[in-house]
């Protein structure tokens, strides 16, 4: 069972003229994921923004596109944390149709302080809460 579990719906504007969703979607729609899984835990990025002045920006990324999803399907994305640093996160995404895995995604997202863009040690309660998502 993964850490963290949503679903999107795949639409018009997600896809090209033949319904298939474009590769940079497949991005988009695992920020969300990984927005949802903060959001429901009770530490949204937004506060830690209000909060704290710091923020997540994606460090690395590693796609693996394995089968394509179409104009109206339920896309289902899984996170689960790889592993977790004083000022970064290494994560694991799958987003899925059904019981199929369409791609695969390895993140490694930093926490940066936005006055300076220097990386930054993440607060709590937010590194507690992230750790409940390793996998």
């Amino acid at each position: 069972m993964p850490a963290h579990r949503t679903a999107f719906r795949v639409y018009y504007e997600d896809t090209d003229a033949g319904g298939v969703m474009y590769h940079a979607q497949y991005l988009a729609f695992a920020e969300r994921g990984r927005s949802e899984a903060l959001r429901e835990a009770g530490v949204p990025a937004t506060l830690l923004l209000e909060r704290h002045g710091i923020a997540f920006v994606v460090r690395r990324l590693a796609a693996e596109y394995l089968r394509p999803l179409r104009l109206d399907a339920l896309v289902t994305v899984d996170t689960v944390l790889r592993e977790q640093r004083a000022a970064s996160l290494h994560l694991r995404q799958t987003l899925s149709a059904g019981d199929v895995a369409a791609a695969i995604l390895d993140v490694t997202v930093a926490t940066v302080r936005m006055a300076d863009l220097r990386p930054v040690r993440l607060p709590e309660p937010w590194a507690t809460v992230l750790g409940g998502l390793a996998g």
